[in-house]
């Protein structure tokens, strides 16, 4: 399984919604993919001063990787570079999952159909079947 985060309370869900599925079968595995966007990664750069980005971002994941841990499921964390949506559908795609857990980003119906989600992007483009977890 591959579930999407980025540390928001969607993501969180989405993480708990694959540890939950995850536990059906003593096989599975669940990456948990994070994708550092280069539009936001300066920001992110001066928003943690002094801090290692990647430390922070295993930060942003703290609560998500508590959960992981506590469910018993195997799991890695995997961190991407790029534009989110065709990043998680490129990966996704090139590995094969069973499964891709995304939370809702929350838009309205207008703001997705002007902005398009991440969620939406990577539903349409995935080869895999896709849960959205609001």
């Amino acid at each position: 399984m591959l579930c999407a985060a980025d540390g928001s309370d969607h993501s969180i869900r989405a993480g708990e919604k694959a540890f939950q599925l995850a536990r059906l079968s003593q096989e599975s595995k669940v990456d948990i993919i994070y994708v550092v966007d280069p539009k936001h990664s300066k920001e992110e750069v001066l928003t943690n001063w002094g801090k290692d980005t990647e430390d922070a971002r295993k930060e942003q994941l703290a609560l998500l990787i508590q959960k992981a841990k506590k469910s018993g499921v195997d799991f890695e964390v995997i961190f991407l570079n790029g534009e989110p949506g065709p990043t998680i559908v490129d990966y996704a795609n090139k590995h094969n999952y069973d499964i891709i857990i995304i939370g809702s980003r929350g838009l309205n119906a207008f703001q997705e159909m002007m902005l398009g989600s991440v969620s939406h992007k990577v539903a349409k483009r995935a080869t895999s079947p896709v849960l959205i977890v609001k």
